[in-house]
């Protein structure tokens, strides 16, 4: 198997160029035209593809063909407003969050006209709302479902999760696990997703805070994300009840326990491969620095003190973007995509794509392919093009890929061969 994908990166090597035909794209982009620099420079992002001046009508396939793998993009859902994550159940159906505040479900490739009753309220303001959804593991014993949030006001607002029962029909038994201890204001950097680990503990991502000149405890907020008493710019580590794992990095130490990595700026892609056992995050950069990580227990990514990002005025954050005790990022976009949503494809129906990660981008309103050696380096990139923001990405059950895109007519967006 890894001599063949050896083969089929030298293959793509060859050429790198696109070609559309009517509904039909062509894409190739190779390694020799995607350099992946080290850490320790600014990479260059891959090339820039405009996207399709159309999104393909409801239902209507738009086939693309790679050097390695043939697909084709089917609208499965749209009217959606601003999704922002799906989960399935064991039934095959799927729920899907809208940041405004609802909560819908999708059975059989159809959306429920109404949305799912017992939604916590949540603070849906700039870049806050409802978030992701996760199902747990053992969701047909206990039925739970938990929501990530922002909760609160314009002046004093956090992130929540929330764990709830789901009966087919409604939530019911609300009860707010986890919360950022610190309130804050505005409505920026909330993260946040949820990732499932193989001992049944979650890890949960909660952005820094806001952009300057917000505030808190006298310093630019995104300063908490150096801060090991403050949950704001962390990934948490949390039992399926909320509590903190005894076997936390910092439960021992002058930190809050659920702390399980430190230094991140905004984290809105989180996945767990159970071919490597490796957590991959995707994290958001200011002005260009969008950062692709390694995610491991007990690192400080760095944040604000390296950082390959800028200023959204274009001043400089930090004049490091390495530093020993720091762990540097495998990929940084410059420009940024502004990634969201992150899947590892450990299925069948793509063979040639096992392994691979697919990255959400916003900016650059498409999808990123991103080939990975066995340590774990970013060897390839692919763009496949969307049309429209990219908020989450997953693999389903059944080995196929969902896009939901972050939009007022947001759609549900199936890649299948």
């Amino acid at each position: 198997m890894l001599v063949a994908k050896r083969s089929r990166r030298l293959s793509r090597r060859l050429e790198c160029w696109i070609k559309g035909i009517g509904n039909t794209v062509i894409l190739l982009v190779s390694a020799g035209c995607t350099f992946v620099q080290p850490a320790s420079t600014i990479p260059t992002a891959a090339p820039a593809i405009s996207p399709p001046a159309a999104v393909p009508s409801p239902n209507r396939p738009t086939d693309i063909a790679t050097t390695n793998q043939t697909f084709q993009t089917t609208t499965v859902v749209e009217g959606l407003e601003h999704p922002w994550s799906m989960a399935w159940l064991p039934d095959g159906a799927m729920l899907i969050t809208e940041r405004p505040g609802r909560l819908r479900i999708v059975r059989e490739g159809v959306l429920n006209p109404s949305a799912i009753a017992g939604v916590p309220d949540v603070f849906a303001v700039g870049q806050g709302g409802l978030m992701d959804v996760s199902v747990h593991p053992r969701f047909a014993q206990n039925r739970f479902v938990y929501l990530t949030y922002s909760h609160g006001t314009e002046a004093a607002n956090r992130t929540r999760i929330a764990r709830a029962t789901f009966d087919g029909q409604a939530l019911s038994d609300v009860q707010v696990i986890f919360e950022v201890t610190q309130a804050k204001e505005g409505g920026q950097h909330f993260g946040s997703r949820i990732v499932w680990l193989p001992d049944g503990t979650m890890l949960a991502s909660i952005g820094d805070g806001g952009n300057p000149p917000t505030q808190l405890e006298g310093e630019l907020i995104r300063q908490q994300a150096q801060n090991l008493q403050s949950r704001l710019g962390k990934i948490a580590r949390l039992n399926d009840e909320g509590s903190a794992p005894s076997d936390n990095p910092f439960v021992n130490a002058t930190a809050d326990a659920v702390i399980w990595s430190y230094g991140h700026r905004n984290i809105q892609g989180l996945a767990f491969d159970p071919l490597t056992n490796r957590v991959w995050a995707t994290e958001h950069g200011s002005r260009g620095g969008d950062e692709l990580n390694l995610a491991q227990a007990g690192q400080n990514y760095g944040w604000p003190i390296v950082t390959h990002s800028r200023e959204y005025s274009g001043g400089v954050i930090s004049d490091a973007q390495s530093r020993p005790g720091m762990v540097d990022p495998k990929q940084v976009w410059t420009p940024a995509i502004a990634p969201s949503g992150l899947a590892v494809y450990t299925g069948d129906r793509f063979a040639a794509w096992k392994g691979d990660l697919f990255a959400g981008g916003l900016v650059s309103q498409d999808l990123r392919r991103i080939d990975l050696d066995n340590a774990g380096n970013v060897v390839d990139q692919q763009i496949i093009p969307i049309g429209q923001r990219v908020r989450d990405v997953r693999q389903s059950p059944d080995g196929l890929l969902y896009v939901l895109t972050d939009e007022p007519n947001g759609r549900l967006i199936r890649l299948e061969p």
